[in-house]
């Protein structure tokens, strides 16, 4: 099996805790439900969610009968299952996203919220989502933008080496990329998608006016700039709302699961795991979570 590009694991991180909840976060939080509702309407069918985490956004995917939460961290998919419930409407993956493992054209739609930014290789990851969804299919992208005023700012003023115009991505900090909106742009073309609609969001994600402007009012002044992200790029969180393009390959009927080891569609689900008929390999069930990665025992991020 290929080996990966490195994958950022937040096993056994507090980040639900530490980043959202206590990290004074309620402004970020807040204007992202106001992109995601103008961007995804309800929807009905399979929605695939893209490094869910703990399930912060979940609840606001609305209409679809069916949300598959993925994220490489167990430890995050078990607090999603403490905030979301167990029911047939979750089902929690833990997998790889540069090995997806879900037959073509599964879903109805997929997001893809603050995960971009720690993908080593962004086209590989947007292709294999593209694969796992159906043709005319919505994709709700959100990355890291370079090209950001505060960005600029600190370059013209010889803070930071690394120039915003660069179409070339930035690793800020390790598995940490700020992305330029052409690129990501040209990623998803190339992917197989055609991009619809653009949001820019967290205007003033700025400590001093957080601390000293209400809360609301940087919320209702976020929601009015955001529709000018169709004319141009400048805050440092970028939604875009794109839709699956082609025919794409098709799956047998009643496919579900695809093995990651060896790509077959042959997988029947037993009381413990996930058996391929293929290459033999039982992909486990751990305490509800579909466990599609294999550890690497020399330490956590690769599979």
């Amino acid at each position: 099996m290929n080996q990966s590009p490195p994958i950022c694991d937040y096993e056994d991180s507090d980040y639900q805790q530490r980043f959202w909840e206590q990290g004074g976060r309620a402004y970020e939080d807040l204007v992202e439900a106001i992109a995601l509702r103008a961007l995804l309407p309800p929807g009905a069918g399979r929605l695939l969610e893209v490094g869910a985490g703990a399930g912060r956004n979940t609840l606001r995917y609305r209409g679809y009968d069916q949300i598959v939460l993925l994220d490489y961290s167990r430890t995050q998919l078990r607090q999603a299952q403490d905030r979301l419930g167990r029911s047939e409407r979750y089902l929690y993956v833990a997998a790889d996203v540069y090995r997806l493992p879900f037959a073509p054209g599964l879903f109805q739609a997929a997001t893809m919220i603050r995960t971009l930014h720690h993908m080593a290789d962004p086209l590989a990851a947007l292709r294999q989502v593209r694969a796992a969804l159906e043709p005319e299919a919505l994709f709700i992208l959100e990355y890291a933008n370079k090209r950001n005023v505060k960005a600029i700012g600190r370059w013209l003023l010889r803070r930071q080496s690394w120039s915003p115009f660069d179409l070339r991505p930035v690793e800020f900090a390790p598995l940490n990329f700020d992305f330029h909106p052409r690129t990501v742009r040209r990623w998803l073309q190339q992917a197989g998608f055609r991009v619809r609609r653009v949001r820019t969001v967290s205007h003033f994600r700025i400590p001093a006016l957080k601390e000293h402007v209400p809360l609301k009012l940087l919320v209702s002044l976020d929601a009015l700039l955001q529709p000018t992200g169709r004319l141009w790029q400048l805050s440092p969180s970028v939604f875009t709302q794109a839709v699956a393009v082609g025919e794409g390959a098709g799956a047998p009927a009643g496919a579900f699961w695809r093995c990651p080891r060896c790509g077959a569609l042959d997988m029947a689900e037993e009381p413990t795991g996930v058996l391929c008929g293929t290459c033999g390999h039982l992909w486990p069930i751990e305490d509800g979570i579909y466990v599609f990665k294999e550890i690497d025992k020399q330490g956590p991020g690769a599979a």
